[in-house]
């Protein structure tokens, strides 16, 4: 059972009572994250997050740590384009513990200098790990080439420069400006009591940050091409074009067609690029969808002297798909993203994140049921539809790596056009 509460601060708390367990899940999603900067503190939001477990005026961040751990519980926050999150599981006879963990963070941290000057080596190591990584660079590059000289697109995680040069104040400032309760939502669940819920957070939080209700700029999606030439054994490359939004009416089928394309070893890629051709060791597609802007896009990585065949072979499988879909395939991706759907319900984790995003991008709880007929109501002919309306928007093609086989952007456009 869902039950949601709105007290007179705008803050909104929801829990799923779920009795087959014995654990909860509690977190605090805020809408706020790195679209929110401005391009000088880019990375502010995420460095905010990592400074949420260093300490408070009542536990040092060793204190908050072992709080956690000495009840077998565990802690972690999350920094996205759109939102962050705070989150503790532990055992629902402890929820009391999380909540009071959670809300001390929020309205107590003290950002001590040692602790700040701290975090930023840390997120200077992580930048340079990411840079170590180019199946991470590369979805990171396809997302700002996606939507070039726009807070969408640029890292959640910041640059070294910009990273280097952020000041303590900056994210004190940052806190005290885009935190609110109107943007924050309470969630739980598991094996929890609602009123008792309630009656906790009530209890807990008499200064929560008080910011201003900032209007995001729209995104838009533009499209273009990365190329950065890097002494790497395979080519590691993201093609993608303009997708849908959270409120578009045709998410779930642009998630049907992605499944049948591009998840798992069934699918027409993996089997007619990989199995019968042996042009890659994986591929894949996916789709991500914001409040505002969506895009889907397809990542592989080949090696130098495959990359000739690989864009050919890539770009007729897209192409022709709309053309020759075939119902088995479709009703075998339906399935797919009802199991995923479905087996999701039984994390309490992913239930409380869910009620939380459903209120934070809807404004309303979204019944499983509702999202399984919008599942079972895909067809082949809205499929081709929004496929090939995809398909005519300006392709992104990032790529990492021996690119000098790689054709250029306007050859790989004029493939579609």
């Amino acid at each position: 059972m869902i039950k949601l509460t709105t007290l007179e601060n705008g803050l909104r708390i929801i829990s799923h009572h779920m009795s087959s367990v014995e654990s909860v899940s509690f977190a605090v999603y805020n809408k706020v994250g790195s679209r929110d900067e401005s391009e000088d503190i880019n990375g502010t939001a995420h460095f905010l997050e990592h400074m949420a477990f260093k300490g408070t005026t009542t536990r040092s961040a060793t204190e908050i740590v072992e709080t956690i751990d000495r009840v077998g519980g565990s802690i972690n926050a999350a920094t996205g384009k759109d939102i962050t999150k705070y989150t503790v599981d532990l055992l629902a006879e402890d929820l009391n513990i999380g909540v009071d963990i959670i809300t001390d963070i929020l309205q107590n941290s003290t950002f001590k200098t040692k602790e700040f000057e701290k975090e930023r080596s840390v997120i200077l190591e992580e930048i340079s790990m990411n840079n170590d990584n180019p199946s991470r660079m590369i979805v990171n590059q396809w997302f700002k080439t996606s939507f070039p000289n726009q807070s969408v697109g640029r890292l959640t995680i910041g640059t070294k420069e910009i990273i280097k040069s952020i000041e303590r104040n900056e994210i004190i400032d940052f806190m005290h400006n885009y935190y609110h309760p109107k943007k924050m939502i309470f969630t739980a669940a598991g094996k929890v009591n609602h009123d008792e819920f309630v009656d906790m957070i009530n209890k807990s939080i008499s200064n929560l940050p008080d910011g201003k209700l900032h209007k995001r700029s729209k995104a838009s999606y533009k499209g273009g091409e990365y190329r950065e030439e890097k002494k790497l054994e395979q080519i590691h490359l993201a093609l993608g074009f303009e997708g849908l939004n959270l409120h578009d009416d045709n998410r779930e089928t642009l998630q049907v067609y992605s499944s049948l394309m591009g998840s798992g070893m069934s699918s027409r890629l993996f089997q007619e690029i990989r199995e019968k051709r042996g042009l890659v060791y994986s591929i894949f597609s996916g789709n991500i969808f914001l409040e505002d802007v969506g895009i889907f896009g397809i990542i592989a990585a080949t090696g130098n002297n495959k990359i000739k065949e690989l864009i050919p072979v890539l770009c007729d499988e897209l192409i022709n798909s709309p053309k020759n879909l075939n119902e088995e395939e479709i009703l075998k991706a339906k399935a797919k993203l009802k199991f995923s759907l479905v087996k999701s319900l039984e994390s309490c984790r992913i239930n409380a994140g869910s009620s939380a995003d459903d209120l934070l991008n809807y404004n309303r709880i979204i019944k499983v049921e509702e999202q399984l007929d919008k599942i079972n109501k895909v067809s082949k002919d809205s499929i081709q539809k929004v496929v090939t309306e995809m398909l005519n928007s300006n392709p992104t093609i990032a790529s990492i790596g021996p690119i000098n086989n790689l054709e250029k952007l306007e050859n790989l456009r004029s493939r579609f056009f």
